[in-house]
């Protein structure tokens, strides 16, 4: 009896002989086999670069990451000295804590007076630099604009007015007036000093918008006071005689004082 095949009649009835198709589906197979085996391949790449080894790619990773410029270092806490103004006045002399410049390594001692948004009273911000590199200040109004922007309220120099100088108990100071503005707008006296292995520099400000007059930025200069056992010959400097030019001081001890003179304190005239 003859049992029927059905696939067989099919497979007969397509004509194509038996191992042509089972070499076929072998390809296919083989195929597949060597797809996954390229996927495989580079997912491997991917996950790991080609002729690094694993060790030194988690070497890489764990070095730490060293910058090839290096920050600039906050400034650094000087020893105090006391830097004063003997001269008469309402508001009180406020001295900031000395510094060391890690730019220039100049020690820096400063010292204000009134408040520069005040324009019904006197302001006045005076620095002392001192240090190796002192050497010549830079150009009066770049050095005011450095010191208007980083040391006052964020000020700008907006105009320039005449120059000069004047003579003080340090030798001729430069002056410059000069319109600083920020949320005020005043116009003050800027100076430097040129003829000291310190520095000197800062601005006054005279009441109502004017310029100061060159006496009393003279006598302010003159009134001003350092006692400083580690630098003897900078301490002599400011124990000068003063330039007579009639200006009012307050007593020795006063000048002393950690927050400098205030108006209540006696005044005397020098003759």
């Amino acid at each position: 009896m003859q049992s029927d095949h059905p696939s067989g009649e099919a497979k007969k009835a397509s004509g194509e002989p038996e191992g042509r198709r089972t070499l076929s589906l072998a390809g296919l197979g083989l195929r597949l086999v060597v797809a996954s085996a390229m996927i495989a391949a580079l997912c491997l790449y991917a996950r790991k670069p080609p002729g690094v080894p694993q060790q030194a790619v988690a070497e890489q990773v764990a070095t730490p990451f060293v910058p090839a410029t290096p920050a600039l270092k906050a400034p650094l806490a000087a020893t105090p000295v006391r830097f004063g103004l003997a001269d008469p006045g309402l508001d009180p002399v406020r001295v900031t804590a000395a510094r060391i410049d890690p730019a220039t390594g100049l020690r820096e001692d400063a010292l204000a007076r009134g408040a520069f948004e005040a324009v019904e009273a006197p302001a006045l911000r005076v620095t002392l630099a001192r240090g190796n590199a002192a050497g010549p200040a830079p150009g009066l109004f770049i050095l005011l604009a450095r010191r208007a922007a980083t040391d006052g309220p964020a000020l700008a120099v907006t105009r320039t007015g005449p120059g000069g100088r004047i003579a003080t108990k340090f030798g001729a100071v430069e002056t410059l007036e000069v319109t600083l503005g920020g949320a005020t707008r005043r116009t003050c006296t800027g100076f430097v000093s040129r003829e000291t292995a310190f520095r000197l520099d800062g601005w006054l400000c005279a009441p109502l918008g004017h310029p100061p007059e060159a006496r009393a930025l003279g006598c302010m200069i003159d009134a001003l006071s350092l006692d400083d056992p580690a630098d003897p010959d900078a301490t002599a400097a400011f124990l000068a005689p003063r330039t007579d030019r009639g200006c009012s001081v307050t007593t020795v001890a006063d000048a002393t004082e950690p927050t400098g003179s205030i108006g209540r304190r006696r005044a005397h005239t020098k003759k």
